[in-house]
This record gives C-alpha cells, structure tokens and sequence, in this order.
C-alpha cells in the first residue's frame, strides 16, 4: 500500500459547494483519494508527504475536444472552410501511422506538463494514440475521424476494429468511443452506422457541430432543418454524446441539446481564432447542460493549455454579452473539472477531489509575480489566479490514479525532449509527403 499526503496546500476540491480547505491537505491510497480536509484534520497519518505550501491542489483538468496534430503554426488566419480544404485534409491524406502517434504522443505530453489529466482526442490511427496515452499516463478517450464522404479519414470499420482492441486499455484509463467527423462530412448512413455501433460497444459518441453560420445556413439549405435538429432526426443525440464548438444554436437546439442529455464542449480559443463565434455557454448552462471546456487541436489554438483556456472563456462571455458579471471563476473551474469529467461519462471516478474517487490530482504554483498577492479568509482570490493570471507552466505536480507524472514541473513518465525531437522530424515527414500529393 502507498500512501501520500499532499499537505499544506490551498486545497479547492471543485466537488460543486465551492469549498475551499487553506490550508489544506488531500490523502491518497494507491490510486483513491481517502481523505480531503484540513492539514490539522490531516495531519498524523502513515504517509510520504509532498509539500504544497504555497501552491493551489485541485483536480486534475479535462480536456474535453482535442484534435492530435502536428501543423502549429503552419495554417494561419483563414476560415474555418478554407482552413480545413487547404490545409487540414491535405494533411489527413499525408497522414501515416507513424506520424499520427507521434503527434498524440507529443500532444498528450504538453498536456499533462500543463495539468490535464484527461483528454478527448479526435484523430486517426489510433492505436498508436493508445500507445502514447499508455506510454505519458494519461486519461485518453480515443475517437477516430470517422468521414465516409472522403477517402482519407477513419470509417466505421476502422472505428470497431478500434473498439474490438482496445475498447478499454491501460488499466482502465483509456477508453474508445464512436466519432463523427462532421455532418457535411458524413453521410445519413454514418449517422445511423455509429449510432448502432456506440449502442453495441454502449460506448460515447463525439462529433462537431454548429461552428459557422454558414454551417447553419447550409444545413437549412440541404436538410430544411438546423444542425443539431439534423442530429436529432439522425437519432445521434442523449446521454452518452459530447458535441464540440456548438456555436451558433438557437432556443429550440439548446432545448433540445437539454432535453436529450447532450453534452458539449466550449473551445474559445478555437472558436475566437477561427472566426467562429462566441457560443451561449450561459444559456446552455442555465438549461442544466453539461458544458465542459476543450482546446480543440494544437493548429486552431495554438497551445494545449487548459488554464489559459479558461481566462479566455471567461474573457469571451464578457465581452460578448457586455455583462461582467458572467464568467464568474467558479464556474470556469467547474467547466475545466467536474462538469467536463460529467460530459465525458468520468464524474462518478473522477473530475473533483473526493473520498473514494481516483487520485487524479494537481497543484498549481502560486509563489510567482503574477499570481501574487495570495489573500486569504473572505479576501480569497485564488480561484481568481488560477483563472485569470495561472498558466500551465505554474503547474508542479500531477497524479493520475495516484501516480506521481510531473514532479517540480518535469514530467516522469517520458523523455520530453524525445518526444519533442519525435515530433520534430514526425512533422517535417508530414510536410514533405503533403507537398509530394497530386493537386
């Protein structure tokens, strides 16, 4: 049996009261968490100890829409449809096997380095995605690109061979699910294909919708109806189904988004940098759905950083509603914790720092310039600093299932520089086979 005591820091559980232990400690047991409270409640027991004097412990952060990649920095200031035809499938047609899981690998490495301790990646070829996962530590829920409209995405075939290896994998940390690239990159029978196929493997299914007014526009012009009432007509939508950007919905989409139990992922920096749009996170909230946050690929964003992700969503509901008061803290934190955890089917295991649940776990520094000062009692402002002036470089520590990945902020499990060089010379292959495609 291993015990450890991360003691003495800030402790903000993220179960949903907005409960706050400073100081406070979180005791672990293999890969549980058995006790979360005060240092003095604390204190005493058998456990190695990891001081967390002057740093933030929350749980570990879900990234809730992911695409693996290598094209950062390569596919600048273009819409979203331009974007995808001149740069993005191209790529998809260069892709290989070996590219592909060196792009997870490196994806999945920044993310943990950053606190997250759970992704959602949509991507291809990923049984080498399984590999990296397995390989960096992290919780993975694989979704492949599945496009029956090209001939160089995933299929469903492809997808159940995926679900017949590696259905669940890791010790449990990493799950596949059924994916959907897009509803003009899909047929009607894809549709009905991966319905069928997530209710044999009663797995989740993840797809994007409603990013562009002109993907509205569109969806009107060829089915008469509005994306997400597509999806409702193609028997996709309830409680086992994440859909990402959800951007430009109307009353009716986010009633039916609340009465099906679907969840969505929120990716501001996407969706600002793409001209996208800012989505009604507040309205869909307000109708009880589960919203979590995501950062969609390392080519739209460009960082995997999760907490700077959540000062942009907070930032994006200010500035488009003209009200300050939304964005409130607590809430940005909820998204990146348990509500996320809740939108991927993990909240029973994960997603908050409570008794029995695994010990996915983090501390962020607080000691720096930008974060200080550190106020406490009723003058708190730490859920603040983690929100607006915290980024993932802050973050010193991260458990997933009780084991220790980064430790003073250099992650364990793997070479980074390794995975960096891997990346490198992944990412100049891509580019040299994408430039060789007949036009």
């Amino acid at each position: 049996m291993t015990r450890t005591l991360i003691r003495g820091g800030i402790v903000l559980p993220c179960e949903g009261r907005k409960t706050v232990h400073d100081p406070g400690s979180v005791l672990v047991e293999n890969d549980r968490i058995v006790a979360v409270g005060t240092v003095e409640e604390l204190d005493g027991v058998d456990a190695q100890v990891v001081d967390a004097t002057g740093h933030a412990v929350l749980p570990g952060l879900h990234n809730g829409h992911l695409h693996s990649g290598l094209l950062r920095g390569t596919a600048e200031s273009k819409s979203l449809w331009d974007w995808l035809r001149e740069d993005i499938d191209p790529a998809h047609r260069a892709l290989t096997p070996e590219i592909a899981e060196a792009a997870s690998l490196l994806c999945y490495t920044e993310s943990l380095r950053a606190g997250t301790t759970s992704v959602m990646d949509m991507w291809r070829f990923m049984e080498g995605s399984a590999r990296a996962a397995e390989q960096v530590g992290i919780r993975a829920t694989l979704v492949p690109y599945v496009a029956d409209e090209y001939d160089y995405f995933e299929t469903l075939e492809t997808n159940r061979r995926l679900l017949e290896t590696h259905r669940t994998f890791a010790e449990g940390r990493g799950r596949s699910w059924v994916g959907l690239e897009h509803l003009f990159y899909c047929s009607p029978e894809a549709f009905r294909g991966a319905a069928q196929l997530a209710d044999e493997f009663d797995t989740g299914l993840h797809t994007h919708s409603s990013e562009t007014i002109w993907e509205v526009q569109e969806s009107l012009t060829r089915f008469g109806r509005r994306p997400i009432e597509e999806f409702l007509a193609r028997g996709i939508l309830g409680p086992r189904t994440v859909v990402a950007h959800c951007v430009w919905l109307d009353d009716r989409e986010i009633a039916v988004l609340a009465e099906t139990g679907t969840s969505v992922v929120h990716c501001p920096c996407s969706n600002m940098k793409l001209s996208s749009g800012p989505a009604p996170v507040i309205r869909m909230r307000e109708h009880g759905i589960a919203v979590g946050l995501g950062s969609d690929g390392e080519k739209e964003n460009n960082t995997l950083d999760l907490l700077e992700e959540m000062k942009f969503a907070s930032l994006l509901q200010k500035v488009t509603t003209l009200d300050p008061t939304t964005g409130d803290p607590w809430d940005m934190l909820a998204m990146a914790t348990l509500d996320g955890a809740h939108a991927l089917g993990l909240d029973a295991e994960t997603g908050s720092l409570e008794p029995g649940k695994k010990a996915d776990v983090i501390t962020v520094d607080l000691r720096g310039l930008h974060t200080t000062p550190v106020l406490h009692g009723p003058d708190l402002n730490v859920p603040a600093h983690l929100v607006f002036s915290s980024g993932g470089a802050d973050v010193r520590h991260v458990w997933v299932d009780g084991r220790l990945l980064v430790d003073g902020g250099r992650v364990l499990s793997v070479d980074t520089e390794e995975v960096r060089r891997r990346g490198q010379s992944a990412a100049e292959e891509l580019f040299d086979r994408r430039r060789a495609l007949p036009s």
